[in-house]
Formats: structure tokens, C-alpha cells, sequence
């Protein structure tokens, strides 16, 4: 059965993956600019105060894991009040080793192992539009072990590391988002597939992407009459059907642009094109450059 929520993962690449611990005491606060990249954490011990931008502020506590796929502007601190440090990690070189806020001395008030990693597909902004802003799961044990195993890793500077490293990133986020189900996940791919109905729907476009494919026939795929799949999906995902089904192509192509040498073609008829010349015009309205273009400046 195809996967789309691993599909998705697979073409967004995650790599270089750093993770460091992170603890606080007393009076502290710190307040990171948007980031953009995917980072997470885990808490091990005690509780702190997250705010994420467009949010409201949640209590993490011993066991919470949290992943920020795009990482906007966020506030973490302790209880006591506190002017939080201004931090922007655009322009400020990662610690080398791990960090703490607050009081120095004494046994931290929290502590957590957090890090970020890339995406490194081009098309990262249009697939991590489809996820949540912010995933927040309470007690999955399994998180927590991946995490620390990926702090093990990264600290080590053992022969294949990276290659681990971007495998246990692909897992930990695939446990992470399909641990968020239904409307907690807000509009997005993880609301689409927690409805059983639009998930049929959806499998049927990551797995045949080539077929020609029309509102009518995905709601017959959804069992719904048209009008009300083309309501419910839209609401799910975000999107409506067939721009969703226009995203993944597009998508699909310049995977299949970068990876493989194919004509223009065999790379339109993949992905639902009937000739070279339609799928030209699709994909240079939609990327902004004509395939050819895009597929020797990727090589590049």
C-alpha cells in the first residue's frame, strides 16, 4: 500500500543533523527569531513554558516531545518571570557543546535534548506547507529513545554517521507526525489521512499520479459525491483536490528532473502528462523555469 506521508519524507531529504542538551534554572528565558529549519526536543526532566509564534504557550513536561517542521519564532523559559534573551539563529553559530540558561550553578529546573537538521529538496516549503507548525506529543516513549539515540550519535564521530543520523531523522519525524492525528493536527496531510475516506483518495494520487485524474473520480475513490469530497478534502488538507494533486506532480518531476536521466517524455506521461509540450508549459507556469532549465541547473 502506498505511503504518502513516507513519501513526503523521502523527498524532503532530512540531513545534517546536530543535537546538543539544553537545561535552565532559576530566572530565564530565551526568545529565538524564525529559524526555518526543522529542530525538535525532548524533555528528560522537570517542566518549562513553550510559546511558539501563532500558538498558545504550553507547559512541556518530562517525556513531551516536540517538533517545529519550519521552526517560526518561539519563546522557551522557565516559570519565575524573566526578560528573555533575544537569540537569532540565522546568524549565530550553533554551541559546541551544550547549553544552559538561567542560574549556572545547581541542579537544573529542566532538562531537555533538542537540535535541528536541513531539508535538503528544493521543494521542502510546498511539502512542509502540508504538515503542522507544530507537533506537541505527550508520553510516546519511542520519541524519547530516538531522540537519545540521535544525541548519541551526533556527539560520536564514528565511521557512517551521517548516514545514520539522516535515517533516524526520517524515522523520528514519520513516528512523530503519525502520533498527531486528526483535527490536532490542523489542516494539512495529517488531517487528510487521519479521515479514512479522503486517505483513500489521496493514496490513489501518490501511487498513480499519471492517471488523469478528476474530482469526480477521487470522490468515487472517497466514496462521497462530488461536492461533498471536493468541501471535506479542502477543509482537511488545506488545499483543494486537484491543486494538492498538481503540487505532488510537480513535485514528483523535479524528483525524477534531478535523479534520473529521462526525456521530457517519460518524465511527462509519470506524472499525467500527455505530451512533452503540456507538461512543459504545466511545469515552467508552476516552478518558474521550463524543465530542461531546471533539471541542468539542479545537475549543475
Amino acid at each position: 500500500m502506498i505511503d504518502p506521508l513516507s513519501e513526503i519524507i523521502a523527498l524532503l531529504r532530512p540531513r545534517t543533523v546536530l543535537a546538543k542538551g539544553i537545561s535552565g534554572a532559576g530566572r530565564w528565558g530565551v526568545r529565538y527569531t524564525d529559524f526555518g529549519q526543522p529542530s525538535f526536543c525532548t524533555v528528560i526532566e522537570g517542566s518549562c513554558r513553550l510559546t511558539v509564534d501563532g500558538h498558545d504557550a504550553i507547559t512541556l513536561e518530562a517525556g513531551d516531545f516536540v517538533l517545529l517542521p519550519a521552526t517560526p519564532g518561539f519563546t522557551m523559559s522557565g516559570f519565575e518571570p524573566a526578560t528573555p534573551q533575544r537569540i537569532d539563529p540565522k546568524r549565530l553559530p550553533s554551541p559546541a557543546g551544550d547549553v544552559r540558561h538561567g542560574r549556572r550553578g545547581g541542579r537544573p529546573d529542566v532538562r531537555l535534548l533538542g537540535g535541528y537538521f536541513v531539508f535538503e529538496s528544493p521543494d521542502a516549503g510546498l511539502l512542509v506547507s502540508l504538515l503542522p507548525t507544530l507537533v506537541h506529543v505527550r508520553g510516546v516513549e519511542r520519541l524519547s529513545t530516538l531522540v537519545r539515540f540521535v544525541g548519541e550519535e551526533s556527539r560520536e564521530r564514528r565511521s557512517g554517521r551521517d548516514l545514520i543520523l539522516s535515517r533516524l531523522v526520517e524515522v523520528l519525524l514519520i513516528e512523530a507526525l503519525r502520533s498527531t492525528q486528526g483535527e490536532q493536527a490542523g489542516p494539512g496531510l495529517l488531517c487528510g489521512l487521519s479521515d479514512a475516506r479522503l486517505a483513500a483518495a489521496i493514496r490513489q494520487m501518490h501511487g498513480n499520479p499519471a492517471r488523469s485524474w478528476t474530482v469526480a473520480q477521487l470522490a468515487k475513490e472517497a466514496a462521497l459525491s462530488r461536492s461533498a469530497f471536493f468541501d471535506r478534502f479542502t477543509r482537511a488538507v488545506g488545499l483543494p483536490p486537484m491543486e494538492y494533486l498538481l503540487g505532488w506532480r510537480m513535485a514528483v518531476a523535479k524528483d525524477l528532473l534531478r535523479r534520473e536521466d529521462l526525456g521530457l517524455a517519460v518524465v511527462a506521461e509519470r506524472v499525467g502528462y500527455s505530451s512533452a509540450s503540456t507538461f512543459s508549459t504545466a511545469f515552467s507556469r508552476y516552478v518558474g523555469q521550463p524543465p530542461g532549465r531546471y533539471a541542468r541547473a539542479e545537475a549543475a
